[in-house]
């Protein structure tokens, strides 16, 4: 009996010691997969594909499409599973060539995300509260790698301003203030204030929260085919 009552202190201490281990192995693992999101080479010719696509486009504005979908890839990897809306159109068209080149892609997404990365759609703030929360949580997080405050932004991150800053027709435009356009009766505009707003559908879900942990061992949270935009 005394032998027993040694190891249940000892199997303890060595569980509790193995939080901490768990913890750094995590971020780690993290920096490792956001370091490969910024710096690995996408496949070549991918964006000979967007100026087929888009070929108003020259090289660098082709160029800060593709750093803007790694922007993406990074809000993503930083919400932890949890669903996550794109929105810029621009960026979205890069995306969808992307996973075109199927194997590449997911390899890519093996490596940065340890799951496969399913596409959704480019959407705005709509009555669709699943879409709503992962825009705010893109938003969230966009803002973050910025320093952008996210309740109270003096500017866009880039994955909002690019379809603007672009100037592709159908694409998504969004203002830091809408006061003006309001005022003018002009519904064109996004309002990025409407991200921290309960008024568009009742709630806030994904703005200001922690991503959570589903599906942070690349497991968990997503069927066998992968997750949509997340995995809520």
């Amino acid at each position: 009996m005394a032998l027993t009552g040694s190891l249940i202190p000892a199997a303890a201490v060595a569980a509790v010691a193995g939080v901490p281990a768990l913890i750094v192995w995590r971020r780690y693992r993290d920096l490792k997969r956001e370091r490969f999101i910024r710096d690995a080479p996408l496949p070549a010719g991918l964006l000979d594909r967007l100026a087929k696509r888009r070929p108003q486009f020259d090289l660098k504005q082709r160029a800060l499409v593709a750093h803007a979908l790694r922007q993406y890839f990074v809000v993503y990897l930083r919400a932890r599973g949890k669903y996550v809306s794109m929105p810029s159109q621009a960026v979205d068209d890069l995306w969808h060539e992307f996973i075109l080149f199927t194997r590449a892609y997911r390899e890519y997404c093996d490596k940065a995300f340890g799951r496969f990365f399913d596409h959704t759609p480019a959407v705005a703030l709509s009555p669709d509260k699943r879409s709503n929360a992962g825009l705010r949580r893109t938003w969230w997080h966009a803002c973050k790698e910025e320093h952008i405050d996210p309740r109270h932004p003096s500017r866009l991150p880039l994955l909002f301003a690019i379809d603007q800053k672009l100037g592709i027709a159908d694409g998504f435009v969004y203002s830091p203030d809408c006061r003006e356009a309001r005022t003018r009766g002009d519904n064109t505009v996004n309002c990025a204030g409407d991200f921290g707003d309960s008024g568009v559908d009742g709630s806030t879900d994904g703005f200001g929260d922690s991503g959570g942990d589903s599906g942070s061992d690349g497991g968990g949270g997503c069927g066998g085919g992968g997750c949509g935009g997340g995995g809520d």
